[in-house]
This record gives C-alpha cells, structure tokens and sequence, in this order.
C-alpha cells in the first residue's frame, strides 16, 4: 500500500482506536458488574445514556464543560450505588429469569424516562476537544480527546483496584464473598460501590461518545452491543480482556465497514464477534475457565 490507500488505511485505523476506546470504557463496566453478580446488566448503555443528559442539561445551563463531566460522574455513581441498593439487592438470590428480567425493565424504564423529560428529539452535542485534523488528518482532535480521557480513566481505575484497601476489598469481595465475609469485608458495601464505579464509567462512554453518534435516548443501543462483543471477545470475566476486546471490536469495525462491506452493515461485526465467541471460545481470549467439582 502506498500513498492514498496507506492513508485511508491509517485513518481508519487512529478512528477505529477512538471508538474502541469507548467500546473498552462500556465492555468495562459490564465486566465489572458481572464478576460482582454474574450476570450482564442490559440496562447499562440506558444508564450511560441518562448520565450523558444530566452532562447535556448541565453544559446547556452554562457549566463548563469539565466541571459537568465531573458532576456528572458523582451524580451517576450514586445512581448506580441507588439502583444496587433499591432494584438490584432485593432480587439478588432470585433464580437468573427475575435478575435478567429486571435489568430488562430497568432499561426501558430509563429510555421512557429519557424520552419523556427529554424528548426522542436529536440533540447536538459538541466535543469539548473540537474537531481539528492532525497528522496530516490521519487524527482529529476529538479522537485524541476521546482516547485520553479513557487512557486516564483505565489508568486511575488500576490504581485503585491495585493499591487502595477499598478497591483490594473490592477484588476480594467479588473473587470470593464467602472468604472475604469471614475476613471481615462487607461485601454489601463493595458490591454497591462497584455499581457506583460501573456507573460513572459507562458514563464516561456516553458523554466521549455523544459528540460521534449525537444525543437522543436510543443513542446507546448499538454502542453497548459493540461493548458487549469486547467484552465477550476479551473475556467477560476479565477487565484488561474488556479493555482490549473493545478496541480490536473498534477497530474491526472500522476496517471491515471500510473494505469489506457497506457501512450501514457495520454492526453485523459485532453479531459476528458475539456468535464466533460464543461458538469457538466461549470464555474469550482472557477470561478463565471454570471448573466445578460434582
């Protein structure tokens, strides 16, 4: 490859980078979530896409950017901390039918809401890092933008996870609840913060994403399948699986949409990811295997 097909190639793949970025942010909460209860939570794209609105709402009311983002993810981190406390815990020993049926009803539940108190109308939303090209326009400002703010969330989550005693508890606490009980770790408690944690990172995925994909309540349906085929490709077990099982999905996208088929069929990747996981290897390329004594 030389000249033009080099640098379409290139740009597509610095674009692909970008929104796997997003699709890592996502994957990642669904991780986080299912290592605490085993189960994937549906709702999470809606959750992200009423965090993005409360950032939408606050710009709009004149608050600078980076303070509503911040804002935003406190205010979503305890509705993640409510929503495992009121909806969540009271359904956590339920056979899986009720625990799948309620995420269900969460997320329609929040698109309603979404809807009525803002309407199913499209809403702009502009990019805090502005949309100048870079590197010969290999790069955009927006896609740098976008791969920072993931870097740095993914960075400060490992972090915590590695080094405070909250998050080592955290760890602990969802690796194995029995033994973490008799250390003297509320498990309750970390399993209400990890839903907190879950919360502002999806949201961190929302607001990256809105400027790309504009705001409306359905904005998310298509991102979080593309997050739940990282995570599956990744390891739904694993967080650095999730990490980069969403950016190969990304970056699949983008090169597939751009040599192979049209772009509008672009979301059959991740259908196509999800199914050859599910077939070929069930537990992803980092996630672990299980084994039960009978």
């Amino acid at each position: 490859m030389t000249g033009a097909p080099v640098h379409q190639f290139l740009q597509q793949l610095f674009t692909g980078l970008a929104t796997g970025a997003i699709y890592a942010s996502l994957a990642l909460a669904l991780v986080m979530i299912y290592r605490a209860t085993e189960l994937v939570n549906f709702a999470q794209g809606e959750m992200a896409m009423f965090s993005t609105y409360i950032a939408w709402t606050l710009t709009n009311a004149g608050i600078p950017f980076w303070v509503a983002f911040a804002l935003t993810l406190a205010a979503s981190f305890l509705g993640g901390v409510a929503i495992e406390r009121l909806i969540i815990r009271p359904v956590q020993n339920a056979p899986v039918f009720t625990a799948v049926t309620v995420f269900i009803g969460l997320l329609l539940i929040l698109n309603s809401v979404a809807g009525w108190l803002y309407t199913y109308t499209v809403q702009d939303f502009p990019s805090p890092f502005g949309d100048r090209p870079l590197l010969h326009s290999l790069l955009t400002t927006s896609a740098l933008g976008i791969m920072g703010v993931t870097l740095a969330m993914l960075v400060l989550l490992y972090l915590f996870f590695r080094f405070t005693p909250i998050g080592l508890a955290m760890r602990a606490a969802a690796q194995n609840p029995v033994s973490a009980r008799l250390c003297g770790i509320r498990v309750g408690r970390m399993l209400a913060i990890g839903w907190g944690l879950a919360a502002a990172v999806g949201a961190t995925a929302g607001v990256m994403v809105a400027p790309i994909l504009f705001l409306d309540p359905n904005m998310m349906t298509g991102t979080l399948l593309y997050a739940f085929a990282g995570a599956l490709l990744g390891g739904i077990s694993s967080p650095l699986g999730a990490v980069i099982g969403g950016i190969a999905v990304g970056v699949m996208e983008n090169l597939v949409g751009t040599y192979l088929i049209a772009s509008q069929l672009k979301l059959t990747v991740a259908l196509a990811v999800i199914l050859l996981v599910l077939v070929l290897r069930p537990n992803g390329l980092f996630g672990a295997t299980l084994v039960k004594r009978v």
